[in-house]
Order: C-alpha cells, then sequence, then structure tokens
C-alpha cells in the first residue's frame, strides 16, 4: 500500500493555492492529508476555505511576539506535534529563520511567482512587464535560510504577451501554480521526488536548475 503524504500548510491570504491542493485530494489525484492549516493572519481567507473542508486551523498571530525567533519557536511545537512529511508554505508573508529551517530540514517548500533565481521576493509581475521579459513563470523550492533561494525542484512557464496588464499576467501565473503545486507535491508522495544532500532528485536524476514541467 502506498502511503499517503501528510501535509502542514502555512499561509497568509486568500489561499488559493491551498484549495488548489484540497481539490486534487478530493478528486484523487493527490494522495494527502492536510494535518493543519496555520495563518499568521486571523482573517485571511484560506482559513475559512480549510475550515469548510474540514481541516484543523491555527492561528498564530506574529504581532503577539516580541521577535522573529520567539514567533518560529512556537511555531515549530505546532507543527511538530502533528508529524507531517512536508511543510507547505502557500502565500505564507514572513521569512522563516535558521531554527525554524533546521528543525524541518529539507522537509519544506514554497511556491514562488517567477522563474528563480529571476525576481526574488514581491512585485514580481510588476518587474516581468517592466523589463520587457519574454517569459515568466513559477518555481517550487526548497527553502532554506535565504529569501528564495533554496534548491529549485521544478518550474513552469509561459510567453509574456507586452500589451497584457499586469493583473491579467497574474491571473495566468496563479493557473500555473494551481496546477504544478499539487503535481509536485503529488511526485513527494509517489516517491518520484527525493533530498538527497541537499539536491533535488526527481526519478533519480539530479536536476541543477529544477525541472521544467509543462501544462
Amino acid at each position: 500500500m502506498i502511503k499517503r503524504i501528510s501535509l502542514a500548510i502555512l499561509l497568509s491570504g486568500n489561499g488559493s493555492n491551498l484549495q488548489a491542493i484540497i481539490d486534487k485530494i478530493n478528486d484523487g489525484n493527490l494522495k494527502a492529508d492536510i494535518k493543519i492549516v496555520i495563518s499568521n493572519k486571523k482573517d485571511a481567507f484560506g482559513l475559512k476555505r480549510a475550515s469548510e473542508n474540514g481541516i484543523k486551523t491555527f492561528i498564530l498571530d506574529h504581532n503577539d511576539f516580541e521577535n522573529r525567533e520567539s514567533y518560529d519557536e512556537e511555531l515549530i511545537k505546532i507543527i511538530k506535534k502533528e508529524e507531517v512529511d512536508l511543510v507547505v508554505l502557500a502565500g505564507f508573508m514572513r521569512i522563516l529563520g535558521s531554527n525554524f529551517v533546521s528543525n524541518f530540514l529539507n522537509k519544506i517548500i514554497n511556491i514562488h511567482p517567477s522563474l528563480l533565481p529571476k525576481y526574488p521576493g514581491l512585485n514580481t509581475h510588476k518587474k516581468v512587464l517592466e523589463n520587457n521579459d519574454k517569459e515568466h513563470g513559477v518555481t517550487v523550492h526548497l527553502v532554506n535560510e535565504g529569501l528564495d533561494s533554496g534548491p529549485i525542484i521544478g518550474f513552469i512557464k509561459l510567453k509574456v504577451d507586452k500589451k497584457q496588464s499586469e493583473k491579467d499576467l497574474e491571473d495566468k501565473i496563479h493557473k500555473l501554480e494551481h496546477y504544478i503545486y499539487p503535481k509536485i507535491l503529488s511526485e513527494f508522495q509517489e516517491g518520484k521526488i527525493s533530498i538527497d544532500d541537499n539536491k533535488v532528485l526527481i526519478n533519480k536524476v539530479f536536476y541543477k536548475n529544477g525541472k521544467e514541467y509543462l501544462n
């Protein structure tokens, strides 16, 4: 029997990637259990999405803590109680410190709306349009102590229409996110993706800059 993968999902806002993961679980294309959804913002719509699907939620407001370290310590305790296989960042708008990363080494993944290492951080769609880039995309990567700098697992890209608005580009990128994130989680669950010495192996093959996925 193939083991289901267990997840803790961290978010700060709308939770559309959470919904994409839930949908794939419900239709049988992702064999996973979301043990808990944690948000640093009490009004995050993603919490409602989780509750409506019977998933445990927890609000851990960073404003209630003196510093990043004390916040991360409490976050570590909550997640460890769930004994999950992966910590999935789905629009979690906080940088996680070294202590958190070391406690879940090679178990934290993030999705970022750019073709990393290009445009880490915020406002990626705006930067793509301002710089007249021909391509834009989405990257899924392991999380390390840097900003969007961990080893790349996979990416997916599209051609940029210079005439489109930033909002139109963002909407197209969201569709790619909703495709690639559940797919990569499925490949973790199936054992196709593994981590060896901080290197990502897909079907036991090392991809230096991550594997390209096609929609």
